[in-house]
């Protein structure tokens, strides 16, 4: 679509893309291994994209892979005002499930003025996790576990346990890009979340019908917005921490 975009002479081409392909393979954490992230941006590119619209990086570092203008948008606004909306803040505690997300949970913790506690992970072998350890306390609070992304859902589950476990009350995970893949539904049916809240950056389809955690917040208000301010040559920075 871009190239064809680009050979009918259009002036500027601008790709909205909500869930970056490959997210996770943006280094070689192993010999042999592909930059699979770098790849789609040099495709990008190369057929002829000026621009790229996307949210939450898995890796901040991705928008270096360009080398043309990259709006990373965040969920946070978003995932604030629904927090606000539909729970205790003040019983709340935000929890990162692993130490890469601790700057993510930190910010919407001292913007709710929420305690912070995080869970370190290890990982026996990809998408699957052996041991979690809790760092921080969550006794009779609501514990909100923030991700950017929930693909098989072991993370999560295993998250959920281990906050239960600690004295959690209960335990609602907010999650930007709800890829749900493999028997991921099925494991959050019987995991001890109460509510599971993702973004409609990837369409759910029948997955929703198929569980009852599942909660839609829409996003689309801010592409919207930012494809708006960027077709009239306006600045996107207030969409960085404002939900239209």
């Amino acid at each position: 679509m871009i190239n064809a975009c680009k050979t009918a002479s259009a002036r500027r081409i601008t790709a909205v893309i909500p869930n970056f392909p490959y997210a996770r393979q943006d280094k070689k954490d192993k010999s042999r291994a592909p930059i699979s992230a770098k790849l789609i941006a040099n495709m990008l590119q190369t057929a002829g994209c000026n621009h790229v619209i996307t949210m939450d990086l898995h890796a901040s570092q991705i928008q270096g892979f360009f080398n043309v203008p990259v709006d990373n948008l965040y969920a946070e606004p978003s995932t604030l005002r629904w927090i606000r909306e539909n729970l205790n803040v003040g019983e709340c505690v935000v929890v990162s499930p692993d130490a890469g997300g601790a700057k993510r949970a930190t910010s919407i913790a001292d913007r709710l003025d929420l305690p912070f506690a995080l869970i370190h992970k290890e990982r026996a072998r990809p998408n699957e996790v052996s041991r979690m350890v809790l760092v921080g306390s969550v006794t009779s609070r609501i514990a909100i576990l923030v991700d950017d992304m929930a693909d098989t859902c072991g993370t999560l589950v295993k998250a959920a346990e281990t906050l239960l476990a600690h004295g959690a009350k209960e335990v609602v995970a907010i999650v930007t890009h709800g890829i749900l893949s493999g028997n991921a539904i099925e494991t959050l049916n019987r995991s001890g979340l109460s509510r599971v809240v993702v973004t409609n950056t990837v369409p759910l389809g029948e997955k929703a019908e198929r569980c009852g955690l599942l909660r839609v917040m829409d996003i689309s208000a801010t592409l919207a917005e930012a494809i708006r301010r960027t077709h009239n040559g306006e600045s996107v920075s207030f969409l960085f921490t404002n939900a239209p």
